[in-house]
């Protein structure tokens, strides 16, 4: 465990309750918009989405796997941009264009066989609300709506687009072990492949 890494996040210290939920997480299921982008959608004049990803959440999103954390994305848009990233980062757990989150995260979690305790969910807006009860964590950037905020255990220190996901990986895995020893795979040349 990464003590002095958790140290930084208030909740945490409230209790274990948090602790232990971070250490039993097995998926991680983030939204897009208002999370892995900033929200905005811009458009170009032939009226094509261009979205902007941070790279420090694709590390993230590359690492947690390797550690034996999955990783889902559930997201009501969906653009050729969206599917080009997680193309590129080979999520395999992708529901784009879903507007019944609580739908799909449900079919999931059968699928997988994992307890829906076993997971977190990281939503910025209130369609978010469909599947944060259902699940054993509930995070938020800390520009997320206030609503999702009051139904959240941990709001983050990372507003939308600015690396929450990577965030969220550091404290799962700093909830199991040292951040140095989580990444030393990060730093592999194959790691990128």
């Amino acid at each position: 465990m990464d003590a002095a890494f958790l140290s930084s996040y208030p909740a945490l210290d409230e209790g274990q309750a948090l602790l232990v939920k971070l250490q039993a997480l097995k998926l991680v299921v983030f939204d897009v918009d208002g999370v892995l982008t900033d929200g905005r959608l811009l458009y170009t004049e032939h009226g094509e989405t261009i979205k902007r990803f941070n790279v420090k959440d694709g590390v993230a999103m590359k690492l947690l796997p390797k550690w034996g954390i999955q990783v889902a994305v559930i997201t009501a848009k969906d653009s050729a941009p969206l599917r080009q990233r997680m193309k590129e980062l080979k999520v395999e757990h992708f529901y784009p264009g879903c507007h019944n989150k609580a739908e799909a995260f449900d079919e999931l979690v059968e699928r997988l066989g994992i307890a829906p305790d076993e997971t977190a969910y990281v939503g910025d807006d209130v369609i978010d609300l469909q599947v944060m009860p259902k699940v054993g964590l509930a995070l938020c950037p800390s520009d997320a709506h206030i609503l999702v905020q009051r139904h959240c255990s941990i709001t983050l220190k990372k507003t939308a687009g600015e690396g929450v996901a990577r965030e969220v990986a550091d404290m799962v895995l700093a909830s199991r072990m040292t951040l140095e020893s989580a990444y030393e795979l990060a730093q592999k040349p194959e790691f990128e492949k």
